[in-house]
């Protein structure tokens, strides 16, 4: 039984541990891992978002996914979290040639832009640069692939650069 209350204890101090250490990190900074492009803001998490949609509509990509933790946090469990949310950017005519130099790239696709909440109110935006994103699929799909990541970065920097612009 003393063996049963202690791994209890122990399972319940690790628990809180983890939940300090994640409501910490909650609001802590992107950091850049390679391949990350990370760029601070002075807007708020909601302007953010609508000038990440502004800047997808004026540089002809669409947005085909929107995840957010804090809404489904919000929802589901009824709990505030710093603002969160993953964006898939991707068009038709960037599929196509993708698919042309690599099936297996396919799965990479839409790629994710990363709108995080700071705790002084500011938001990050974040990306995996798309030459990263396909670098596994590099052997396969060649000079094709290596074209469409290089146009693809260019697109995302000057897309990101829009909606974290002043």
């Amino acid at each position: 039984m003393r063996a049963l209350i202690r791994r209890m204890s122990r399972t319940l101090l690790a628990g809180l541990a983890g939940a300090v250490l994640f409501a910490s990190a909650a609001h802590a900074d992107v950091m850049a891992p390679d391949g990350w492009v990370v760029l601070k803001t002075s807007h708020k998490y909601s302007d953010l978002i609508a000038r990440v949609m502004d800047a997808a509509k004026a540089n002809k990509i669409g947005v085909v996914t929107k995840a957010s933790a804090t809404v489904g946090a919000k929802k589901v469990l009824k709990q505030d979290i710093p603002g969160n949310m993953v964006v898939g950017l991707y068009h038709p005519r960037f599929a196509v040639r993708m698919l042309d130099a690599s099936i297996a790239a396919g799965i990479e696709a839409p790629i994710r832009v990363y709108l995080t909440e700071n705790a002084d109110g500011t938001a990050d935006l974040s990306y995996k640069t798309p030459s990263m994103v396909f670098a596994p699929y590099m052997k396969e799909g060649g000079d094709k692939l290596k074209a469409l990541a290089d146009e693809l970065d260019a697109l995302f920097a000057k897309l990101t650069k829009e909606a974290a612009g002043s």
